[in-house]
């Protein structure tokens, strides 16, 4: 039987590291007959051109009957001017929510051929392998009330709502804590729990769920000291759950420790292991077309795909010790250049990815 995955090229490089990752996920799946069958669909900018909204209903349709989907970026100056209901980032939104695409899964991992990349000493990133698992479909990116009002004197106040259920933090705290047991035991929750409710209720819930983990470490530690805790000493960490906004944040903070944002892919699961895959990065509007674009990020996704949603663990390996090859032989793209490197584009990046595969 088949399983179908929904590709989702967006908007900016999005359809360029798609273009790389999908020659990946053809490749082994003719090598390993994985029976993979793939189906495009439109979001983002790329939807409101043709559909006028960014998440078309015929978009969730093949959504919802995929197994998977794999993501390239969505947004771009092009729409900037567009009511923010109907702007590009609500299709990335809208799929989150309406797939209950809840736990996102973020690896840090430095391949040690990048350590100079890093923006930090050698000796303060090396060996690092950081999971952040952020909670991705309530919080105040989702809350209710929210929106931009007048107030009676004329001025105007924008507002949102910061909440959590304690079903919507237990959930995302067991997918922590069961990443936690097959990994170092060792779990950090992140969050503002000394002046914000809502995370004092997260504190309470992720101890509570901590009960029947008793093998698992726990640790609480404020967001802005964990910020400060990822560019001291990130090593010190294995894995960290938080909130969407602070899970966003600390991320894409991560990301740099291992040379560049464009090494680093993403996972969200719903309950039952369905997943949307991506590189964390943006649509990056002012390098498209232009054959700059980091593709591993993407490709690595390929990997967390194939192992996550459809259980292809050795096929997911062989992914990422390709990768690995390419980086050995110092190929690089301008994100990760370093003193004596090849630097490749993004077509050369994924054609040298797949000559490992082949």
């Amino acid at each position: 039987m088949s399983k179908q995955i929904l590709v989702l090229p967006g908007d900016g490089i999005g359809p360029e590291i798609i273009k790389e990752a999908v020659a990946v996920l053809v490749a082994v799946n003719k090598k390993h007959n994985l029976g993979l069958e793939l189906v495009d669909g439109l979001i983002g900018g790329a939807a409101i051109d043709q559909h006028g909204v960014p998440y078309p209903d015929e978009t969730h349709a093949k959504a919802m009957n995929a197994d998977a989907v794999l993501l390239g970026a969505v947004g771009g100056p092009k729409w900037d001017a567009l009511d923010t209901a109907i702007r590009p980032e609500k299709g990335l939104l809208a799929i989150r929510s309406k797939l209950k695409l809840f736990g996102n899964l973020r690896p840090a991992i430095l391949y040690p051929q990048l350590a100079s990349a890093s923006s930090l000493k050698a000796d303060i990133v090396s060996g690092l392998d950081l999971l952040i698992v952020r909670e991705l479909t309530g919080g105040i990116y989702f809350g209710e009330p929210r929106g931009i009002r007048t107030l009676e004197n004329g001025e105007r106040e924008g507002y949102n709502t910061y909440k959590y259920s304690e079903s919507e933090i237990r959930r995302i705290a067991v997918v922590a804590f069961e990443a936690a047991m097959k990994r170092n035991k060792k779990l950090c929750s992140v969050d503002k729990a000394n002046v914000l409710e809502a995370t004092v209720l997260w504190r309470e819930i992720v101890e509570e769920v901590a009960k029947d983990y008793p093998e698992v470490e726990l640790s609480h530690m404020y967001v802005d000291n964990a910020a400060m805790q990822l560019v001291r000493a990130p090593k010190q960490f294995d894995v960290m759950v938080t909130g969407n906004m602070f899970g966003d944040i600390l991320s894409d903070c991560a990301a740099m420790l291992t040379g560049s944002i464009g090494m680093l892919p993403s996972a969200s699961l719903d309950q039952n292991g369905k997943g949307m895959y991506e590189p964390i990065h943006g649509s990056a509007p002012d390098i498209m077309n232009q054959n700059k674009a980091n593709p591993l990020a993407t490709i690595l996704s390929v990997s967390m795909m194939l192992r996550y949603s459809f259980g292809f663990a050795e096929v997911a390996d062989e992914i990422e010790l390709a990768v690995s090859k390419v980086l050995d032989k110092n190929i690089r793209t301008l994100d990760i250049q370093s003193e004596g490197c090849t630097i490749v584009g993004t077509k050369e990046m994924g054609a040298a990815v797949l000559a490992e595969l082949v």
